[in-house]
């Protein structure tokens, strides 16, 4: 018995290593708080200024402030929220850019401390930033473009998931999970798939989402494929008819696949992933919506870090120098009825640092070179002069603080 105790406890102590445990909410969903009835408190905000070296602007916000208030019913029932409020102002003087949303909801069902139900409005396992988006724990002041543009950041639907673990491959996690579909009206060339997520606010039409993904730990690995497919018809029969759409659960569907690896150890940092999407119907969204959908989209990045600070202070404190290479298409192959726009062949260079003076505060600064093909004039619906001066190759120099607690 005092064997199996042990082999348990060092078990949980793996599991909450691999996990990273950073906030109230990390506690909560590892287990680690013993009361029940307990209400908890979380949170993370990231602020940022940017400017543009080559329209000579700049540009300031505060980007995102979540805060997160969980409850713990009993060791088999906890409440997960985020509510997040973007770019500063949402109302008032009728000029706000920002917005107010739920970016989780749901119960958590546990079956047993690695296998558990989640049921609301969640995140599912895709890609690195998804799930693990605190900005204190990636480099750079924007997200990933890739993990922007390709893969919806943060990408959150209403459903029920499963998440559990293997007794037999020590470190492989797994998920699946159903949620509402995709609305296709909302598609788009320059924002690929970003807009017809529908993000728990009153979903339309009959079409489901599938996801499952498969996640791997190994020395100092970590792996991961994902895979999604969903339903786009965002509407009832009756208006898919009339639209020449199909309807159903996977109607007009979308596919998403990714592979993503992380390696961490002594301070070294390095990541890699690539995703693509398919929509097989988009020549027939295109007849419905005119949005000019792609066929096809992918993207991929790669990005080395190291952390001057670690051999004195294990992570405990930090200054880490980073790059990133990040190439994406949002239209790489487009339908007969649609129109091809070079513009949307990105490539970005990054190089920049991150500062923790302390765990959950984070001090960034990094330049970026954004490169893309030339814009189609056939797509310019503005003419000159009215219209803005487009650069193929511009450079940002951004600065950035963020934490989490």
């Amino acid at each position: 018995m005092k064997y199996k105790f042990l082999l348990f406890a060092f078990l949980c102590s793996a599991v909450i290593s691999k996990a990273q445990v950073l906030t109230a909410e990390d506690s909560l969903s590892a287990g680690l708080i013993a009361r029940d009835q307990v209400t908890v408190l979380s949170g993370y905000g990231e602020a940022y200024y940017s400017n543009d070296l080559k329209r000579k602007t700049s540009e300031a916000s505060l980007k995102r402030i979540v805060l997160f208030i969980g409850h713990k019913f009993s060791n088999n029932i906890s409440l997960f929220t985020e509510i997040e409020v973007e770019d500063g102002i949402t109302a008032g003087d009728g000029t706000s850019k920002g917005s107010v949303g739920m970016e989780q909801a749901f119960l958590k069902f546990n079956v047993t401390p690695n296998n558990y139900f989640v049921a609301g409005l969640f995140i599912p396992r895709i890609g690195i930033i998804n799930e693990n988006h605190l900005p204190p724990t990636f480099n750079g002041v924007e997200r990933p473009w890739v993990e922007q543009l390709i893969i919806p950041s943060t990408w959150r639907e209403i459903g029920i998931g499963f998440y559990g673990s293997t007794k037999n491959i020590p470190g492989l996690n797994y998920s699946v999970g159903v949620t509402n579909g995709m609305n296709s009206a909302n598609f788009s060339t320059g924002t690929g798939i970003a807009n017809g997520i529908q993000s728990g606010s009153k979903t339309t039409g009959r079409g489901i989402g599938i996801n499952a993904s498969l996640l791997y730990y190994f020395n100092n690995f970590r792996a991961q494929v994902s895979g999604y497919m969903a339903g786009s018809t965002g509407a009832e029969k009756r208006v898919a008819d009339s639209l020449g759409l199909e309807s159903g659960p996977l109607a007009n569907p979308v596919m998403l696949g990714e592979a993503n690896i992380q390696y961490h150890k002594k301070g070294i940092t390095v990541k890699a992933l690539a995703t693509g999407i398919k929509i097989s119907n988009a020549a027939d969204i295109n007849s419905a919506y005119a949005n000019n959908a792609a066929s096809m989209l992918y993207g991929t990045y790669i990005e080395g870090g190291y952390d001057l600070l670690y051999k004195k202070h294990k992570g405990e404190k930090s200054l880490t120098i980073f790059s990133r290479y990040e190439h994406l298409n949002t239209s790489a192959k487009i339908p007969k009825n649609g129109i091809q726009d070079p513009a949307n062949r990105m490539h970005f260079i990054l190089a920049g640092i991150t500062y923790k003076p302390v765990r959950g505060v984070a001090i960034k600064m990094d330049y970026t070179h954004k490169i893309t093909g030339d814009p189609n004039l056939a797509l310019i619906v503005t003419p000159y002069p009215q219209l803005v001066p487009y650069f193929k190759s511009s450079g940002f120099v951004n600065l950035g603080v963020a934490y989490n607690f």
